[in-house]
């Protein structure tokens, strides 16, 4: 199902990240956390949201990394999946038509090994109805010499996302990495190749040990961090960011609750995703989404246009 702007806008806690892309909500669902919405949808009502970001897509399958790959760690978890996913033609032919049901917009996350695997997944999905935008994952940790080889590089970054944007008329998020010296300049290249939004922070690289058998947790050895122990350093990302660029700021690392939601747009993010917390909850984007509608609709309070980025500081 198509999501029109017009029915969208006259939520309170609407919000638009630009090139047509109107939420009813700001609340997203984080990709890898929701794999296609196939089974999520059944435990929770999607059209509550703002929309789902799915499971990462490449041009061929990926069977991702070996096992372990997940494993809890305090206040969080750690994870090194290895972007597998169903590829593009079976995503095509199996899961685009489920998506377009549903009544919520539908960010396709999308990675590679070279410019050349992201230009043809964006030519292929841009023939397919129901899809609202792209998340171009520059930033996964947990695979060696791919994506986060493009994302740590401000001119790598600027090559990929200005050969894209003349691909597509839909929207086109970057999703960044924290795991650079300036998250800020790669944040810039990205507007200036013709972003029409960033997305932060993704995991964290991090290690989990078995002192006992004296082996780390994962196969990898290292993976990434996600969870409430990331938040801090991603709230201070996204101010970081939102200081730097003019284009929406889309938040996410470590969103529990309402509150957690609420500090994300008070340090200027236009939206922001929930990830690991639908493992632990699968209601918990529908739960913060209305919390956050009903906050905003208060007479009393500030429009959403007016409290997103007002941290007051000094």
């Amino acid at each position: 199902m198509t999501v029109h702007p017009e029915q969208q806008s006259s939520r309170a806690s609407a919000v638009s990240l630009g090139r047509g892309l109107v939420l009813r909500s700001p609340v997203l669902l984080a990709s890898g956390t929701v794999s296609y919405g196939e089974e999520l949808h059944r435990l929770t009502d999607l059209g509550k949201i703002g929309g789902i970001v799915t499971k990462a897509i490449s041009p061929e399958p990926r069977t991702g990394n070996p096992p372990q790959r997940i494993a809890e760690t305090p206040c969080g978890m750690i994870n090194a999946i290895g972007l597998a996913n169903v590829g593009l033609e079976k995503f095509v032919e199996e899961k685009v038509p489920f998506l377009q049901s549903l009544d919520t917009a539908i960010i396709v996350n999308i990675a590679g090994k070279s410019i050349d695997d992201y230009s043809a997944v964006i030519e292929r999905l841009d023939d397919c109805e129901g899809i609202n935008g792209y998340e171009i994952n520059l930033s996964c940790p947990n695979v060696k010499g791919e994506c986060m080889i493009m994302g740590v590089s401000r001119d790598a970054t600027f090559e990929i996302i200005s050969r894209l944007r003349p691909l597509t008329e839909r929207h086109l998020m970057v999703k960044l990495t924290p795991n650079v010296t300036s998250i800020s300049s790669i944040a810039l290249a990205a507007e200036e190749a013709g972003a029409d939004s960033v997305s932060l922070i993704n995991t964290l690289v991090g290690m989990a040990v078995d002192y006992r058998k004296r082996k780390p947790l994962l196969a990898n050895i290292t993976g990434g961090l996600s969870g409430p122990a990331v938040k801090p350093v991603a709230l201070a990302k996204v101010w970081e960011v939102f200081n730097a660029v003019k284009i929406p700021v889309v938040g996410m690392g470590g969103i529990a609750c309402f509150e957690d939601a609420m500090e994300f747009l008070l340090t200027g993010s236009r939206a922001i995703q929930i990830g690991t917390m639908n493992f632990v909850d699968p209601d918990i984007g529908e739960t913060v989404a209305d919390a956050i509608e009903d906050h905003f609709a208060a007479p009393d309070n500030p429009t959403i246009e007016e409290y997103t980025g007002s941290l007051i500081v000094g």
